[in-house]
């Protein structure tokens, strides 16, 4: 699949290598500007992840709970994960063109991390 998603839903593969098996979680992705814009706004859980795209920066003004960010390159190769509290800024990432969002905790439970390659598929 490439780099152009359509609001919905689908599920995100995390490969984590060393043979371990690949972690499949389900995932909602905000591809246009409005989608994009509202993002976790206003929600006090998620199920899963949120694909934010084109993304390669996040604020969590007006959140109700802390989010493990995850910055993806063009390859979907991670290159940076942050816990973000309700409130910040987060800077941009010159080489970031997506953003994946879950609750603060998750991100790790999945073995997303620095150099994971993920999988996204739409449903």
């Amino acid at each position: 699949m490439g780099e152009r998603w359509r609001d919905g839903r689908g599920k995100l593969i995390v490969h984590g290598g060393g043979g371990v098996a690949p972690v499949c979680v389900p995932l909602e992705v905000a591809a246009s500007y409005r989608a994009r814009t509202k993002g976790l706004l206003g929600r006090e859980s998620l199920k899963g992840a949120m694909l934010l795209s084109p993304a390669n920066s996040v604020h969590t003004f007006r959140m109700r709970m802390p989010i493990d960010v995850a910055y993806l390159d063009r390859n979907l190769r991670v290159i940076a994960v942050r816990t973000m509290r309700p409130g910040r800024l987060g800077l941009p990432r010159p080489r970031a063109r997506h953003v994946l969002e879950a609750e603060a905790g998750r991100m790790a439970e999945w073995g997303v991390g620095v150099g994971v390659r993920v999988e996204v598929t739409e449903e």
